[in-house]
């Protein structure tokens, strides 16, 4: 079982769907400007997930993501493997290696595979409160005031050219 970055992508935009999810829809540009990452990027791990049922989109204004599942059905195993696309734990060996370590690749992997499915995104969740993170309230949306009409300036200058040329006439 490898760790690619698609799998730490996938998993810290997880954490912060699951910390934020509470007060609504998290949007994924959003998401993408915390973490640092494109949003066509998260938009194809995130169309992986929803495939999975990990996510569910809500469209619209004001949509965006919220889990699919609980978070104590989801582990980092799933997570990874769902963006991943390994349905098999062997299949993150390489095919042609049939050299004496192949064993121990294939043990290890299903080692990691094993220890990443004890470890839920509720717990991770959890592990960023206990470190003291604090959900922001985000930026109030800023309502576009009324602005006051100006009273118009009042002026004894000619309006036009030709109100221009009758004022030399006079």
């Amino acid at each position: 079982m490898r760790m690619s970055t698609k799998g730490r992508y996938a998993v810290n935009a997880m954490i912060d769907l699951a910390l934020r999810e509470s007060a609504g829809p998290v949007a994924l540009a959003a998401i993408g400007a915390r973490q640092g990452v494109s949003l066509s990027y998260l938009e194809q791990l995130f169309a992986r997930l929803r495939q999975q049922g990990m996510v569910v989109s809500t469209r619209g204004p004001g949509g965006g993501y919220t889990l699919g599942r609980s978070a104590e059905q989801i582990s980092v195993a799933d997570i990874v493997c769902t963006v991943d696309e390994l349905t098999d734990p062997n299949e993150s060996t390489r095919n042609d290696d049939t050299g004496p370590s192949r064993e121990l690749w294939l043990r290890l992997n299903a080692v990691m595979r094993e220890q990443m499915a004890t470890i839920t995104l509720h717990s991770l969740v959890q592990e960023q409160h206990v470190k003291g993170f604090v959900v922001d309230a985000g930026q109030p949306r800023r309502s576009e005031a009324v602005k006051p009409l100006a009273k118009p300036v009042m002026t004894r200058a000619p309006n036009s050219v030709f109100a221009f040329g009758r004022s030399f006439a006079r």
